[in-house]
């Protein structure tokens, strides 16, 4: 039996209330497994507030405690902007944020998720999966962005709808020349690696560019594959070495938990054969180009699974183009869960294939919603093309669905689709992080569906990545007035 404050809390998930007959069955399915491959470790992981995967690889004997006792996991990893700044005073009295709870960094326990688990193909002997967070007393840590999501899906249940999104995403793989790894070289944030190219760009979707990055994409492919992710296509794309994969769509918290188990297992195969993979929207690297996160997704029926987005005479259903309504009515507001990087907002240009507006089209790939499919289309969609790579996926996933039902609840029309969305006036998008956190902070719905608490943590964590953005001199600056002045 775990022993408190070593694994996790002796008998934590039934006391809690957190076990079910389907997640112990899950658990005893994971637990078998584990002994007939052999394992030796399993990796517990946690998405944090940036969706980036922390966690401890707990030995194998020990998982069936973890199961029912959790892991004890700091909590100052809350505290944490991308470069693992602290944003608040965590030793004061309610940790600088108005959270006594948190106040000195206690431990929380994270729950696993049975139901996520993965046996590792690059890593010898190895388990993974995903958990939730909870506070020492059993609730919810109101910072966890799956449980967030959780609660938006519920909010959908009650309409007897569920969440269906498919994920197309860009991103770069480089090969690793230099790892930086000098001690002068280990700052806070280090310094990025020394990289080159692995093949020219340029010749988008051409067979032969693909084939040169053959013996890349073919191991990593299948490393997914054996994960269980439905990946559906791998593309050369226009920048060098930029790389678009696509997955079928996944109902429910699927789709984000694929997504982060996607950039953790590309990250970490390509990092193993020398390679350096970013998703990163814009590298500032010579003839690179922005990626972007397209995020297709509808509503099904609950319980047979129709799409509700499909109409047979229109090319969405009025239930869909409510949906785009709430879209539309929250971009602004909504901008620093789909982009929440102060380098996102370098993509935001005209004639991009990115969106600078607050416009929706049929299947004009220049608008922020784009429809995918026609009348009678059983696989009619939406396409949101304003997320980036890196956005955390509970949070860009769980802030659509609350813009969705607030745009079902009121029945917004989003007016006539655009035929030309850069010529529209439409509302432009935020120019960058600093105008959507003001967004964020004026806006109510995000307050209603995520609970002030998480906001003002949110608007605090990016401020502090604002901060020190602001603060760094720039090569902009030191050419611009370092001479002339």
């Amino acid at each position: 039996m775990a022993q408190q404050g070593s694994l996790g809390k002796t008998g934590f998930v039934e006391t809690h209330g957190l076990e079910s007959d389907a997640r112990r069955a899950a658990a005893d399915r994971v637990e078998a497994e584990i002994r007939e491959r052999g394992l030796r470790t399993v990796r517990v992981a946690w998405a944090d507030q940036h969706g980036v995967l922390r966690g401890k690889h707990v030995m194998a004997r020990d998982l069936p405690d973890a199961l029912r006792a959790g892991v004890d996991f700091q909590t100052a990893t809350l505290f944490m902007d991308t470069a693992n700044h602290l944003i608040a005073p965590i030793f004061q009295r309610e940790a600088g944020l108005g959270f006594a709870a948190l106040a000195g960094g206690p431990d929380a326990v994270l729950v696993p998720d049975p139901t996520t688990f993965r046996v590792l193909p690059w890593a010898r002997d190895t388990g993974w999966m995903l958990s939730d967070m909870y506070l020492a007393d059993g609730s919810p840590c109101p910072f966890d962005t799956r449980l967030l999501m959780r609660r938006q899906l519920e909010a959908l249940a009650e309409r007897g709808l569920d969440y269906v999104a498919g994920l197309e995403v860009e991103f770069y793989i480089t090969r690793l020349e230099d790892r930086r790894l000098a001690p002068e070289e280990a700052g806070y944030p280090p310094d990025p690696p020394t990289v080159s190219v692995i093949a020219h760009g340029f010749q988008y979707l051409t067979d032969d560019r693909q084939d040169e990055i053959d013996d890349i994409l073919d191991p990593l492919g299948r490393h997914l594959e054996a994960l269980g992710l439905p990946l559906r296509t791998m593309e050369d794309e226009w920048g060098p070495g930029q790389c678009e994969f696509t997955f079928d769509p996944q109902r429910g918290l699927d789709a984000a938990d694929a997504m982060v188990l996607f950039r953790s297992a590309t990250k970490q195969v390509c990092r193993r054969a020398g390679l350096h993979a970013t998703f990163m929207t814009r590298p500032a690297l010579p003839n690179f180009f922005s990626s972007g996160w397209h995020l297709h997704q509808s509503l099904c029926d609950a319980a047979s699974g129709a799409n509700r987005f499909t109409d047979p005479g229109e090319p969405l259903s009025s239930l869909g183009r409510h949906f785009v309504g709430g879209l539309l009515e929250h971009a602004a507001e909504a901008s620093v869960f789909a982009t929440p990087t102060v380098n996102g907002y370098k993509r935001f240009r005209p004639n991009s294939f990115a969106p600078n507006r607050v416009t929706w089209a049929v299947e004009n790939r220049g608008a922020m919603i784009r429809v995918v499919g026609g009348a009678g289309d059983p696989g009619a969609h939406l396409e949101n093309r304003a997320g980036e790579p890196c956005a955390n996926p509970f949070l860009y996933m769980a802030s659509q669905i609350a813009a969705g039902l607030d745009g079902i609840a009121r029945e917004l029309d989003p007016g006539p689709p655009e035929t030309a969305p850069y010529a529209s006036d439409k509302a432009l998008l935020p120019a960058s992080l600093m105008d959507a956190l003001e967004s964020l902070r004026r806006g109510t719905l995000y307050r209603r569906a995520f609970g002030d608490a998480f906001v003002d943590y949110l608007l605090a964590v990016k401020q502090s990545e604002v901060s020190r953005f602001l603060a760094h001199v720039t090569d902009w600056e030191q050419r611009e007035y370092f001479e002339v002045f």
